[in-house]
């Protein structure tokens, strides 16, 4: 009947509101959980009072009188049997508001409603008040016969009344519990659950609802705004809907929680006088709905990422064949905009001569939804056209409808070529003999050019360190003779371009090191924008008046682990090259900032390693370079300029340093417009290295002892008369054999001068080695024209190695010599002295260890390094955590510490180390005049701010000597 007229869900509930026979809806523990208004009428009680409790509690009887049997039994028989049981009438009081007992006879009908899992869910009881028929019967005996015959005929039109009543509302219900949305009624101001399906119950995660206010059922969804809707929908009486609200759920008591997504609607509900009483809610869970969405908008994200990066045309149609779109490569090729008017228009783009042909196939495909192939050819923006192979595939939904289709038009320009001459190969023998011999000859050309650049880099090693032996001797006699010639102008012009023609042979023995890979780097942690500020004169002035120069440096730059030097080099030789591009005048643009490779990029590129960079770039407004120069930019001794112009090792020596050093380069250049060269190098997480120039000052000797040891003779004699020129007592040796017999024989000597590269079972990093463990104080110092030996490791100096590159002029190797031995002497001399040859069982003093503890990272790195300088080995600490940390489990002689630290006083950290090391000095080295605290502390001294490095380094060996005495 209900179904018939078109009645909804809520249309049922407000028609069990009106009905006008009392029903009542209790759960297998007899707990009421909803009720109709003429169940209230009849039982003289509201609906607060009722839902809830349980109906014996509600309505108490006594289990062992005739009318609490019969109700108790009609409840059992129900649960038990899950069939419908009917009361023809039953006697049961009824308390009235003022607490008085009313008896009343009843006629009750128990209808059960069943689960999914076919248990009884809920039992319906529908009653009849019969109390006036019953009353009348027993008023009248003298027509029982009469009266009887109406009850029955009344009560039989009830009951057929009721049972289609039960029907139409099982239908009903079954439709709300079998609904694919989830549904539930909410009753007075608290949202008390009357009813609620089955989707509900599994959305939430409960089945516990019914007859509980909304907050208490579902507390997990507080805070999440959806009561308040609640509350305002009652409020106003104005229905909200929502879609793809989110709400967070904990489906079960130890289930984590989970988000959903859902479409959903609160619609008021009215009684028969427009009075608000509730709230239906209904809705569905989009949850799997909104999954596939972002998947699918995922998926198109990487469509387009993928196409876009593709060198391919990729293009996609309507169903109807369309264009709509196409990606960046087929855009800048046809010079059409994206707009699918203008995409349109590509047919116009297609040779007159293939248009037939096209578009008979595209569509034949577009209506038999076979995949497109065809051939054409296609105009750029230039005017030119080439041949493409187009080919496209049909995208279908779940139906097997066509949605889309998905196209690539691949330049097979080069195959069309190749097939002509394939063609024209064909028409003579002799032509396709000497098409191949010439394409022979040519891919041997390719060949052997590969096997030159091969072998150069395998070689450049070997011929610097001949070359630079070789010119090591002419520039160390020119230096020499340039004293005995002194005053003769003709004479010293001709040595000047001899010395220049030196200068530019290591100069272009140090490229062929460079693109090979093999210079010896000695990294520093520098700022990159100090070093290009610093530099900012130089270029202006190597480049000239007419170009404009741009410097822009990003903020918080990073700091990068690099070679100053070879940084320079680059940034100038690229500054350079830009300034040849621009003939001269332009606009050049150096820019600096922080950059991340991440995984894709690297992916994608060669040789490169996702992390953080530090980005160099200079661009130029120059004429660009066309790809086939582009393709070869750094290759070795490629150049475009005119003979005698370059050597073609520039771009080659940059891109050698940047990969030498762990970085990334790429160029990116328009003809016309200009070029872009960027240089990524790793970031560094190390405080600035200070740099100090030690190439400047007057060239002074000395009269140390200096032992040469070098294989080739005319390099050895050469630099013995420049040291002696110098005023140094020298000492020469062929091997590091000989040069070890002569240290073991006890002569007195300072510093160990030493070729890398010798012939001999001892190597000369042996030999370094011995002489340090025979005398502590002597110094070291390596030369070598070749740098893939045992001092450089990974294209770097090991640590605590000084390397003089030959060929080296006659001022840098003393100012070299005497940075060093200046060093040692403010060192001081060790206690067996400087001619005391050790015995073989003693051995070097041990090094002091000293823990230092400065927040002050310049003061911090600059102590720490003169510390080291005097012999003795530093950990440093930023803070007094990181001390502790150092010192714990660690051999610590010393501690220098400041007072005022970040995280904790001086005084206190000194405290908390005598916990564990008793007796461990310390030196508070601080601005004060005064540590408040340590009065009468034991093995501590004061050092204050500024101080000496020599007076530290004094104090330190004179409170260690004690505490080791």
């Amino acid at each position: 009947m209900f179904r018939r007229t078109g009645l909804s869900g809520l249309d049922l509930d407000h028609l069990f509101n009106l009905s006008p026979n009392p029903y009542v809806i209790v759960d297998p523990q007899l707990v009421m959980v909803g009720m109709n208004d003429a169940y209230l009428a009849a039982t003289m009680q509201t609906r607060e009072a009722l839902l809830g409790r349980g109906i014996f509690d509600a309505f108490p009887s006594d289990p062992d009188s005739g009318h609490g049997r019969m109700l108790r039994q009609s409840f059992a028989k129900v649960l038990q049997t899950r069939q419908v049981d009917h009361l023809p009438i039953i006697p049961y009081p009824i308390a009235k508001p003022d607490g008085s007992m009313e008896e009343r006879f009843w006629s009750a009908t128990h209808t059960p409603i069943l689960g999914e899992d076919g248990q009884v869910r809920l039992i319906l009881q529908h009653t009849v008040d019969v109390t006036e028929l019953h009353m009348l019967r027993q008023a009248a005996p003298q027509n029982a016969w009469k009266i009887e015959t109406d009850v029955l005929r009344r009560a039989d039109a009830v009951q057929g009344e009721n049972l289609a009543l039960g029907r139409e509302r099982e239908y009903l219900r079954g439709l709300f519990e079998q609904a694919p949305g989830f549904m539930a009624v909410l009753r007075g101001p608290t949202h008390v659950f009357e009813i609620a399906n089955a989707a509900y119950l599994a959305l939430v995660g409960r089945s516990d609802l019914i007859g509980k206010p909304v907050r208490e059922a579902l507390p997990d969804i507080s805070g999440q705004g959806f009561f308040e809707l609640l509350d305002q929908v009652y409020r106003t009486g104005q229905p909200y809907s929502a879609h793809g609200a989110i709400v967070s759920l904990q489906r079960g008591p130890d289930a984590e929680r989970e988000n959903r997504f859902l479409d959903f609607i609160y619609q008021p509900l009215r009684d028969g006088s427009g009075e608000i009483i509730g709230t239906f809610v209904q809705g569905h869970d989009v949850t799997d709905l909104k999954r596939a969405q972002d998947a699918a908008s995922e998926s198109e994200n990487r469509f387009q990422t993928l196409a876009q990066s593709l060198p391919n045309h990729v293009w996609t149609a309507t169903a109807e064949g369309t264009l709509d779109w196409a990606n960046l490569a087929m855009r800048d090729y046809s010079g059409l905009p994206e707009t699918p008017e203008e995409l349109s228009r590509i047919r116009d783009l297609v040779h007159h001569d293939d248009l037939s042909v096209v578009a008979t196939t595209w569509a034949a495909s577009i209506k038999t939804g076979d995949a497109y192939h065809t051939e054409m050819r296609l105009r750029c923006r230039e005017g030119n056209y080439r041949w493409f192979l187009s080919r496209a595939v049909p995208i279908r939904n779940a139906r097997g409808d066509i949605v889309r289709w998905v196209g690539t038009n691949t330049d097979i320009e080069e195959q069309k070529k190749t097939v002509s001459r394939l063609e024209n190969l064909a028409n003579t023998l002799e032509t396709r003999v000497e098409e191949r011999t010439a394409e022979l000859l040519r891919t041997q050309e390719v060949l052997r050019q590969s096997q030159k650049m091969e072998a150069i880099g395998n070689l450049a090693g070997g011929i610097a360190h001949d070359f630079n032996n070789l010119l090591q001797v002419i520039t160390g006699n020119l230096q020499l003779l340039a004293k005995d010639l002194a005053g003769n102008e003709a004479a010293e012009r001709r040595l000047s371009s001899a010395l220049s023609g030196a200068s530019r042979g290591a100069r272009l023995a140090s490229q062929l090191l460079s693109f090979g890979r093999r210079q010896p780097l000695a990294p520093k942690v520098l700022n990159l924008g100090r070093l290009v500020r610093e530099m900012d004169h130089l270029i202006r002035r190597s480049l000239g008046e007419a170009i404009e120069i741009d410097t822009i440096v990003g903020g918080g730059l990073w700091n990068t682990l690099v070679d100053p030097s070879n940084v320079e080099n680059a940034l100038l030789n690229l500054a350079i090259n830009a300034r040849d591009a621009m003939d001269g005048r332009g606009r050049l643009t150096i820019e600096l900032g922080n950059a991340y490779l991440d995984d894709r990029y690297a992916q994608n590129a060669f040789d490169v390693e996702p992390g953080q960079y530090v980005m160099l770039a200079v661009s130029d407004t120059g004429c660009g370079m066309p790809p086939e120069v582009l393709s070869r930019a750094f290759d070795p001794f490629f150049t475009t300029k005119p003979e005698g112009k370059g050597t073609g090792l520039g771009l080659s020596m940059v891109y050698g340093f940047v990969k030498q050093s762990g970085g990334h380069i790429n160029i990116y250049s328009e003809v016309g417009s200009g070029t872009t060269v960027r240089i990524y190098l790793p970031r560094s997480m190390d405080a600035e290295d200070m740099l100090a120039d030690d190439s400047g000052g007057p060239v002074t000797g000395g009269t140390e002892t200096i032992l040469v040891v070098e294989d080739d003779e005319a390099v050895r004699d050469i630099t013995v008369s420049l040291l002696s020129e110098l005023g140094y007592k020298v000492l020469k040796a062929r091997d590091a054999d000989s040069g070890l017999a002569i240290i073991e024989s006890g002569v007195p000597i300072d510093l160990l001068f030493t070729d890398v590269v010798m012939p001999g079972r001892l190597k000369s990093s042996e030999l370094a080695r011995k002489a340090k463990e025979r005398r502590p104080d002597i110094e070291v110092l390596f030369t070598s024209g070749y740098t893939e030996n045992s001092i450089v490791h990974g294209g770097r100096l090991d640590p605590g190695v000084n390397l003089l590159s030959k060929p080296y002029a006659r001022e840098t190797l003393a100012r070299k010599i005497r940075m060093l031995l200046d060093k040692a002497r403010l060192r001081g001399p060790s206690s067996d002295g400087a001619t005391t040859v050790p015995s073989a069982s003693s051995g070097p003093p041990p090094s002091i260890r000293v823990l230092l503890c400065e927040d002050e990272a310049l003061i911090r790195i600059s102590t720490a390094d003169y510390l080291q300088d005097f012999g003795m080995t530093v950990v440093e600490a930023g803070t007094a955590r990181e001390a502790l940390e150092a010192v714990d489990g660690a051999a610590i002689d010393i501690l220098v510490t400041d007072v005022h630290l970040p995280d904790m006083n001086g005084l206190d950290l000194l405290r908390r180390m005598r916990d564990t090391h008793p007796d461990l000095p310390v030196i508070f080295a601080t601005g004060d005049m005064h540590v408040p605290g340590s009065e009468g502390l034991a093995k501590a001294k004061l050092v204050t701010k500024p101080y000496d490095y020599d007076v530290l380094a004094r104090r330190i060996r004179e409170m260690v000597g004690d505490i080791r005495r």
